[in-house]
């Protein structure tokens, strides 16, 4: 799998304008590129791709006006390119809305250098155009043997530059193990476990989740998401009874059925874990529990299935 490892660096002076020319370079070629499709598709439906743009380049470069498109590394500036090319496949696939023209005041400065732009050696990264490796603060080492394939330079709105390693990685497998958590998403908190352990909400849900996402890849772990509309919140994990609602101010409740008394998300994720077990085990999506009675909010209790799993069936001749 690729990995990237990030560090902050500290370029020289002369490092720092040829970054931030690069970075400039890279802005305009992409900005010139979308214009240049845009046109193209609006007055003629005719849609240019990559290979299009790479000529306009080379004539750019030619032209009075661009002619310092050419003082600068071409990787970077092919790159650009590249990366406007996956930009428009997404939206011509509805994945992705419509690609952006980039500002000098609200994009980040960033340029792109691919294995025949950069040497890495001895712990020492240097650019294409410098004589000097950059001063890394190598804070963690790159796995041992391997190659970056692509370095990105950027800068923030502090100021502060930062270099991005792509590496192809194989992390060590972790043990196998028949241990599952379950873990609800929440409001106050980040994730609740069905352990009990809560964790902080940093305000980077997305993130979070996209990163748990490739860490149980990784590592050889599986990741079950559990059916939007399974009523973990209303389910009680005790009994199988259903709350009827359950406002957002309500953090701890009451099971009517049974009295048993349950924290909001820790309730959740219990029955989180339960669903997903069912789904690794009968290979069916956890389905919204379902009353035997026609009177919403009546126990679950009463039906012949166990009550903690009346709410996850399995598929009959699977379980």
């Amino acid at each position: 799998m690729k990995r990237a490892f990030k560090y902050r660096f500290y370029p020289t002076d002369a490092q720092a304008v040829e970054l931030s020319r690069t970075s400039g370079c890279v802005r305009k070629v992409y900005n010139l590129a979308l214009s240049v499709r845009t046109d193209a598709w609006t007055e003629s439906r005719e849609r240019v791709g990559y290979a299009e743009t790479s000529t306009l380049l080379s004539g750019w470069k030619k032209t009075e006006e661009l002619a310092y498109l050419a003082e600068v590394s071409s990787v970077p500036l092919q790159q650009a390119l590249r990366h406007l090319q996956t930009a428009f496949a997404g939206f011509w696939g509805k994945r992705t809305k419509y690609p952006r023209f980039k500002s000098k005041r609200k994009s980040r400065a960033s340029a792109e250098y691919t294995r025949s732009a950069f040497r890495y050696a001895d712990g020492q990264l240097t650019l294409a155009k410098m004589a000097e490796p950059l001063d890394v603060v190598w804070s963690r080492p790159l796995p041992a043997g391997v190659e970056p394939s692509t370095v990105t330079v950027s800068r923030d709105s502090a100021g502060r530059w930062s270099v991005s390693l792509l590496c192809e990685d194989a992390p060590d497998p972790m043990p196998s193990t028949a241990a599952a958590v379950g873990i609800d998403v929440g409001l106050t908190a980040l994730a609740t476990l069905s352990t009990g352990e809560k964790i902080t909400n940093p305000h980077h849900e997305r993130e979070d989740r996209a990163r748990l996402v490739r860490a149980q890849r990784a590592y050889g772990r599986e990741l079950i998401a559990v059916d939007r509309w399974f009523p973990s919140t209303l389910l009680c994990s005790a009994c199988g009874a259903i709350a009827d609602k359950m406002p957002l101010n309500v953090r701890e409740w009451t099971c009517e059925n049974c009295g048993t008394t349950h924290d909001r998300d820790g309730n959740a994720a219990v029955n989180l874990l339960a669903a997903g077990l069912a789904v690794a085990a009968c290979g069916a999506g956890a389905r919204p529990h379902r009353e035997s009675s026609s009177r919403p909010g009546r126990s679950a209790a009463k039906q012949e299935t166990p009550p903690a799993r009346a709410g996850i069936p399995c598929p009959s001749g699977r379980g």
